[in-house]
């Protein structure tokens, strides 16, 4: 990730009750994989590295994980679903405390998008992920990674979208100006598509600390002046004796 312009990679932990039974452990640190933090290429800076969890849930029961107050989950920077009907859908959009809703590319959905979720879910902060990475696997799952995504455009209208690879090789990786030009076959505008591969990531990731102190989070950005400010801040004196 750092080699193509990346500054931040989250390590996704994925929890499917179809498999087994699986308890939510704790996050592997960072410290433990890397002895040392690679530089972000064209900067000085370390890339940064979080943790995820993902609940892959096909039962309303598997929810209850997510309400409880297991305290290895408030370990977890981001924590997402992957709903697989409606009504998980709707559940995860409107009462769970998550800052991901997944949406599958990898088949045809089993349901249609309805706005009134939707709009709760962007009203109350939450983030629905597209994955790139099966889209440049196999000509059917890019079918359906298109067609899903055009859905849920049609719905929440370019708004509150993260592209990600959930890439396990290196190959599988693309640069972000890549991934927000795939984000245009999505339906994305240009500036939306720049978003989900940018600030709408780091909106992503300032929700999951929200979530995790429980009060709020608070960043500054520097806003760029006006010519005119510029201007008006110039002292008279100065003002004269440029213009003589």
């Amino acid at each position: 990730c750092f080699s193509v312009g990346y500054s931040a990679v989250a390590l996704n932990h994925v929890i499917d009750f179809k498999e087994k039974k699986q308890e939510i452990i704790k996050p592997v640190s960072p410290s433990e994989l890397f002895p040392s933090l690679p530089i972000v290429q064209g900067t000085s800076k370390r890339i940064k590295v979080l943790t995820r969890l993902t609940l892959v849930v096909s039962d309303p029961s598997h929810c209850n994980l997510l309400r409880s107050t297991s305290a290895n989950i408030r370990l977890y920077d981001i924590i997402a679903v992957f709903p697989k009907t409606e009504k998980l859908f709707h559940i995860a959009c409107t009462t769970l405390d998550v800052d991901l809703v997944c949406i599958n590319v990898t088949e045809k959905l089993p349901f249609y998008f309805r706005r009134p979720p939707v709009n709760m879910a962007i009203d109350r902060g939450i983030y629905f992920e597209l994955l790139y990475t099966p889209a440049i696997k196999d000509s059917t799952m890019r079918r359906y990674t298109i067609s899903n995504a055009i859905s849920l455009m049609q719905i929440c209208k370019g708004k509150n979208i993260v592209i990600s690879s959930a890439a396990e090789r290196p190959l599988e990786l693309r640069g972000p100006y890549d991934v927000a030009n795939l984000g245009l076959l999505f339906g994305l505008s240009e500036s939306e598509a720049k978003a989900a591969v940018s600030t709408n990531c780091r909106a992503t990731m300032l929700h999951g600390e929200t979530r995790k102190s429980a009060c709020g989070v608070v960043y500054t950005v520097k806003k760029p002046r006006k010519v005119e400010e510029e201007e008006t801040a110039v002292p008279a004196c100065k003002k004269a004796k440029t213009q003589a």
